[in-house]
């Protein structure tokens, strides 16, 4: 059952793309108010992302005072102020070749890219709509594969998204962890077992902290697990039909701060 209005959290957790962050990739000085008046009354606010650990620069300055977020739908905790790598789940290459084969079988146009530690890769014709980041390389998938990866990505514009979506999870559901962040057909792979709810559940059994007692925010079917794991959850106006399923409640949009509204309302 959600929480009391009474009643504040311990943790409040909250992914970022659609949810914290506006849609132009910032953060919204309301947004950074009201995370710092939620840490100012004793909760530990914890970010919990499909992001990498780079893709943590626009969040730097809101993160909290412990540095940690939990990056790669759950695969690693990093310590972003310390800049290393806290914890880490990894999907072995032999299950991550067992899963690339079973997807190019069903969709021969599919290409792959990784997140290994901090460092990127992907196949020459995996499509990306910004440069390689910094270390980032090219390679063919064998090469990609060759040691344990943290995410594996699976993409293939040229097939009707829900139909990847829908048919990719279930060609590698039994080897793992398959999620989608967005309206692409994209898939995000991690080890069986490793999600956004996991690995904030550790997080907070670390800290003593049970899921009645945790708040979460999301949007996308990626944080679908940790709103059903959370004690009270809020999927953002514009989120996904699933993730609003999941979530206990509705809050603001996005664009209009509704992580910034729920906080104020309950440490305010």
């Amino acid at each position: 059952m959600p929480m009391s209005p009474r009643t504040s959290p311990r943790v409040v957790a909250t992914d970022l793309d659609g949810t914290l962050l506006r849609s132009d990739g910032s953060v919204s000085l309301r947004s950074v108010a009201a995370l710092r008046l939620a840490e100012e009354a004793g909760a530990v606010v914890v970010f919990v992302t499909g992001r990498p650990p780079r893709g943590l620069a626009p969040v730097q300055d809101a993160l909290g005072s412990h540095g940690l977020a939990i990056c790669l739908n759950g695969a690693m905790v990093y310590d972003a102020l310390g800049r290393r790598i806290v914890e880490q789940e990894e999907l072995s290459a032999e299950t991550a070749m067992k899963v690339a084969h079973a997807l190019r079988e069903d969709f021969p146009g599919v290409t792959f890219a990784i997140e290994r530690g901090c460092v990127y890769g992907k196949e020459p014709l995996f499509p990306r709509r910004v440069p390689l980041p910094e270390g980032g390389f090219e390679a063919e998938l064998e090469e990609l594969l060759a040691a344990p990866v943290a995410k594996l990505v699976a993409q293939d514009p040229s097939v009707e998204p829900a139909e990847f979506v829908g048919r990719g999870i279930c060609a590698v559901g039994g080897l793992t962890t398959a999620t989608f962040p967005d309206y692409r057909a994209l898939l995000e792979i991690s080890a069986l077992g490793v999600s956004k709810a996991s690995a904030l559940a550790k997080f907070c059994a670390d800290l003593g902290v049970g899921p009645e007692q945790v708040v979460a925010f999301g949007d996308m079917p990626n944080d679908l697990l940790m709103l059903e794991w959370a004690g009270t959850s809020f999927a953002m106006a514009d989120a996904h039909p699933d993730a609003v399923r999941a979530a206990d409640l509705r809050c603001g949009g996005n664009d209009d701060d509704g992580v910034a509204q729920v906080l104020e309302r309950l440490f305010g």
